[in-house]
């Protein structure tokens, strides 16, 4: 088995034993890139030199005995919308496609302490808006089981690395699902975290309310152990939460034992795939068989949860990249004769029509005459599915439901059809409307040999218990790693 087939907590234990070193596995993963990055194009900026400086500086503080981080010399790929200091974010757009940001996210920082390996930044859909990573300016992602099929987004360019080995581990970013439903598609483990425990300043903003940087990974472990290093209080982040976050790699028990799982059948309906509900279902009796409890559970306001997200996300979206204007930074049009047509001409030309669509959209439902009308019941709605959550979890200690109503399309297939591209997503956007955690793992694969995603959801700050469930379920599969595109 080559390294870059290794899940993260694996090569750190080979390291420890010294049976590899950081610079072998980092060379392992870049020759990983450069056999399949023609394919699947998941990386806009590869820092192979960088990377490769980084692993030996770890070697040699391995060899000098200084205690190092489980996630020293893991090589960790990064989405393309986090701020990393003197290296591109573009957020796959040409408005930003030269910036390269004067400081770091708080989640670079937190990982520059770890001495994690920085292999480059990934792609995504433009700003993060969209679900199959083909709204990038720069190219599109491929899905690694079958390149002919999307991703995923908004971070496709994630999942797709982790999935194929071009990386061990990936940040990326979820405002409606754009962690877990890539990890669905490409047969990864992705965690989109309660609100508030991971700092978003450096994070390029799309929706504040809803953005949350996580991790995605090849098993629960390397999951659970990326999270520990990224969470915490962050004074430059004022909705960042004030708490004690325990090492959840380390206390992972990989027990359902008198647990009580929800199930609502508001996520088993009309849309999502005869395949995805028989994956699911057969995932909850194996929990059953484990010693959990199943009951059903009641959340009526679902079939709202997606309108009101889209008016929500769009309109802190308008206002959020307001300030992409071309006077401060970034690309500027090059002909123009006044102030009014500079600006009008460098978004013009700058944004996506993703991007623009989004823009009109936000900027329409908060105008006068319509915010009544349109935002302020967005947000009494979004308040009704947290109320609605609220009391599900009463009665159960998470929620079991498909990630996504089906497995991945094909490239070009739904790109026209905007309605149905938003549909991919109306089984994760609740839990962003209600800033709670979800986990997204592979339960299982479709006629076409395409990966089927199960999400667990549930109360904010249940991490840990998402992370017990989950890694129960992965040893009854024998391990998510046979999920990816390893081969």
């Amino acid at each position: 088995m080559e390294l870059y087939q290794l899940t993260a907590w694996e090569l750190f234990e080979k390291m420890a034993a010294k049976e590899c070193s950081a610079e072998e596995i980092t060379q392992s993963v870049l020759r990983r890139i450069d056999q399949k990055e023609g394919d699947v194009q998941a990386y806009l900026t590869l820092n192979k030199e960088a990377s490769l400086a980084q692993a030996r500086a770890v070697d040699q503080k391995r060899a000098s005995n200084e205690a190092l981080s489980p996630l020293a010399g893991i090589p960790i790929g990064i989405k393309d919308n986090i701020c990393t200091k003197g290296v591109k974010t573009t957020c796959a757009s040409k408005i930003l496609s030269e910036f390269v940001p004067p400081y770091n996210a708080t989640v670079m920082d937190k990982l520059d302490a770890t001495d994690c390996v920085y292999l480059g930044k990934l792609n995504m859909d433009e700003f993060a808006m969209g679900s199959s990573t083909e709204n990038s300016f720069f190219q599109k992602t491929h899905n690694p089981h079958n390149i002919k099929y999307v991703p995923g987004g908004s971070s496709g360019g994630s999942a797709a690395a982790v999935s194929a080995g071009e990386a061990v581990l990936a940040l990326g970013s979820d405002t409606g699902g754009s962690i877990r439903q890539p990890s669905a598609y490409c047969g990864t483990v992705g965690l989109k975290p309660t609100y508030g425990t991971v700092s978003r300043y450096g994070l390029v903003a799309f929706a504040s309310s809803l953005d949350q940087i996580g991790p995605i990974g090849r098993s629960v472990k390397d999951v659970a152990l990326l999270y520990s290093a990224i969470c915490g209080k962050d004074e430059k982040d004022t909705t960042s939460i004030r708490r004690e976050y325990p090492d959840f790699a380390k206390g992972i028990v990989p027990s359902v034992k008198g647990m009580t799982i929800g199930l609502s059948d508001e996520y088993f309906g009309e849309g999502v795939s005869d395949e995805v509900k028989t994956a699911v279902m057969k995932a909850v009796d194996a929990l059953k068989e484990q010693g959990a409890n199943v009951v059903s559970v009641s959340l009526p306001s679902t079939d709202q949860t997606l309108a009101a997200y889209y008016i929500i996300a769009s309109a802190e979206a308008s206002s959020n990249l307001a300030r992409f204007d071309g006077v401060k930074y970034g690309y500027r049009t090059k002909e123009y004769t006044t102030l009014e047509e500079m600006y009008e001409k460098t978004r013009s030309e700058g944004f996506g029509d993703e991007v623009k669509r989004r823009i009109m959209l936000g900027t329409y439902v908060l105008s006068s005459g319509y915010y009544d009308a349109y935002y302020k019941k967005a947000k009494f709605t979004q308040k009704m599915i947290q109320d609605a959550f609220q009391t599900a979890f009463g009665c159960c200690d998470l929620i079991l439901t498909p990630t996504a109503p089906d497995t991945a399309f094909q490239i070009g297939e739904n790109i026209h059809d905007q309605v149905k591209m938003y549909m991919n997503d109306i089984l994760t956007v609740t839990v962003n409307i209600a800033g709670l955690p979800a986990l997204s793992v592979p339960c299982g694969f479709d006629k076409k040999g395409l990966p089927i995603g199960l999400q667990m959801i549930g109360p904010k700050f249940s991490e840990g218990v998402l992370f017990n469930a989950a890694a129960c379920y992965e040893e009854l599969l024998g391990g998510f790693s046979a999920f990816s595109a390893l081969k």
